[in-house]
């Protein structure tokens, strides 16, 4: 199964930034398919380099300037292994603005370093790349996301429920795991991806004392997937202090293997838990780091409630990354410990909750939190969804119903 047999839902973005923007940079984590998206959307038109070749990387690092002296209309791949060769296209940018002048790809998010935001503000379009989503995997781009920032809920696309929904949250959205249908097989690439972006992206972007401890950290951090976070504790499972901890978690969210869910509030409510969630941002990845599979999911069933909750933010994620405006998430919990998993605010201030059930049923204390949820925000929650492991959509009150995960993707 090839990443070129999928429609990417972002390559309409890229192409039109191209057209009105000098610099569009695809972001996102290795493997995601980004090479594939703007060797495809240029069709061989560009020069195209790639920093993974270890000639070319020297001459990008040894002189940027001269690398980028000639050069139009190129495509670079993998440019965060060289972060200088930024501040050179913004000095070729600078003397030539025209539209699409340098297509490039990064697998770690470099917007996080200020002299690289700084310095191509107002030059750059940033469109992210994710690992493939169920929609994209299906090939129709959903609604959902849209409709239930409007109120609406999307039908179902397909009945997916029981070992069909379990199979997809194992498998998650890399290209490579889509291929690979034993769990055997899928752990056996994951050991090999992390280790590879360890050795590699990890020594690029940061400097990093105890190399070692990063995989090690990945595999904690994939416990902890879905929970409040707490340094100290995942510290203390290996061996780091707090601070140590929170640099290398941040380096592990610049590379988007995890990513970092900030808490809901408003200033006026007291009672809320202002400590954030992290979430390993694939589903596969998730399970393969943790060892789960059908059969011990069917020996235990707690196993699947994280991965679940992995699989759905992440589709939410990428349907936000396809929307004309913007919309943040979050996740709300107060002292009670009633709580929504995802929280939905786009710009006019409408909120959609999500609260994801690994079960087959559903009832009235699964609404709970979201009932909160609305009261705290005065009727702006203009949909709250039970996402379950059913295929039946159930009211339970204005705007909240229990809905089959599928619905996502719809």
């Amino acid at each position: 199964m090839d990443d070129e047999l999928f429609h990417r839902f972002s390559a309409g973005r890229v192409a039109t930034a191209l057209k009105d923007t000098p610099v569009v940079m695809v972001n996102g984590p290795r493997q995601s398919g980004k090479t594939t998206l703007v060797r495809d959307l240029v069709a061989g038109k560009r020069a195209f380099f790639t920093l993974d070749d270890e000639t070319v990387l020297e001459g990008a690092r040894q002189d940027p300037t001269g690398f980028m002296r000639g050069l139009d209309h190129t495509t670079i791949d993998e440019v965060q292994r060289a972060p200088d060769l930024l501040r050179a296209i913004k000095r070729s940018v600078d003397q030539d603005r025209r539209p699409g002048r340098f297509l490039i790809t990064g697998s770690a998010n470099l917007l996080t370093l200020p002299t690289v935001s700084e310095s191509l503000a107002g030059r750059m379009e940033v469109v992210t790349l994710l690992p493939l989503s169920r929609a994209e995997i299906r090939g129709r781009r959903p609604a959902f996301l849209r409709k239930a920032l409007t109120g609406a809920l999307v039908r179902p696309p397909e009945v997916m429920i029981g070992d069909a929904l379990v199979h997809a949250v194992l498998t998650g959205g890399y290209p490579e795991m889509l291929r690979r249908g034993e769990s055997g097989r899928r752990q056996a690439w994951a050991r090999e991806y992390v280790r590879a972006i360890v050795e590699r992206d990890v020594r690029d972007i940061a400097d990093v004392e105890r190399l070692d401890q990063m995989p090690r950290l990945l595999r904690v951090l994939a416990h902890h997937s879905g929970h409040l976070t707490n340094f100290a504790q995942i510290g203390g499972q290996n061996g780091l202090d707090d601070k140590t901890t929170k640099k290398y978690v941040a380096i592990l969210e610049q590379l988007f293997l995890v990513r970092r869910l900030e808490p809901w509030f408003r200033n006026r409510l007291k009672r809320l838990v202002k400590t954030p969630k992290l979430h390993v941002l694939d589903s596969g990845l998730l399970a393969a780091l943790l060892g789960a599979t059908a059969e011990r999911i069917v020996r235990d069933r707690s196993i699947f409630g994280p991965l679940l909750e992995a699989f759905v933010f992440s589709e939410v994620l990428k349907q936000g990354t396809w929307l004309d405006e913007a919309c943040t998430l979050s996740h709300y919990r107060d002292k009670d410990q009633d709580e929504v998993d995802i929280v939905i605010e786009n710009e006019t201030a409408g909120l959609v909750g999500i609260e994801v059930k690994a079960a087959a049923t559903v009832n009235a204390r699964d609404f709970k939190g979201l009932r909160k949820l609305a009261d705290a925000t005065g009727g702006a929650l203009r949909l709250g969804l039970v996402l379950y492991d059913g295929e039946h959509t159930v009211p339970f009150g204005e705007r909240l119903f229990a809905a089959p995960v599928s619905c996502v993707w719809g």
